[in-house]
């Protein structure tokens, strides 16, 4: 699905990004565009990006908690 109709950015781009390191609303815009142009899709992305790491702490939290 189309999240950035501007720049023709897909949710499964936007989560590939996160998986591969980038975790924050500015490091999306940097590397995909994602929010650069009319701004529609910031909310659908902040969305996207809040249950990816949410996601990736319930599967991994020793790698974003220390003991």
């Amino acid at each position: 699905m189309y999240v950035c109709v501007c720049n023709k950015i897909t949710e499964r781009q936007i989560r590939d990004a996160i998986r591969n390191g980038t975790h924050s609303m500015q490091a999306l815009q940097r590397e995909l565009g994602v929010g650069t142009h009319c701004g529609s899709c910031a909310p659908m992305t902040k969305t996207i990006l809040d249950s990816s790491l949410s996601e990736q702490v319930a599967k991994d939290p020793d790698r974003y908690y220390a003991a």
